[in-house]
């Protein structure tokens, strides 16, 4: 019988359910952060529309590769070896401190 790989797996803790959630809430926080560097725009000049865009263009990526990262998650757990997605974390790290860098040159510098 053929399984998709939505019901792949048999796992009682839900992994890839949780781990979805996760890259979920990382993509909420992302576009709060967003909004609040729109209220920054007044004050700060156009030089916000970069943290904005970083902080959208992270948001959505993240969006984008989650029915991916559930699957890939899905058929590891079926295999009994899931692989780390390093290149997510990896990028969204370095997402994030270009934000602080950026965040800190518009409080501190303009």
């Amino acid at each position: 019988m053929a399984r998709t790989a939505e019901r792949f797996h048999e796992d009682p803790g839900l992994q890839p359910e949780r781990t979805v959630l996760s890259w979920g809430r990382t993509m909420l926080a992302l576009c709060t952060a967003a909004a609040i560097f729109l209220r920054w725009l007044p004050t700060h000049g156009p030089f916000v529309l970069a943290l904005f865009g970083l902080a959208v263009c992270t948001a959505i990526g993240i969006y984008a590769t989650q029915r991916a990262r559930y699957r890939r998650g899905s058929i590891g757990i079926s295999n009994q070896h899931v692989e780390p997605d390093a290149v997510a974390v990896v990028v969204t790290a370095i997402a994030v401190a270009a934000l602080g860098v950026l965040g800190l040159i518009t409080v501190l510098v303009l």
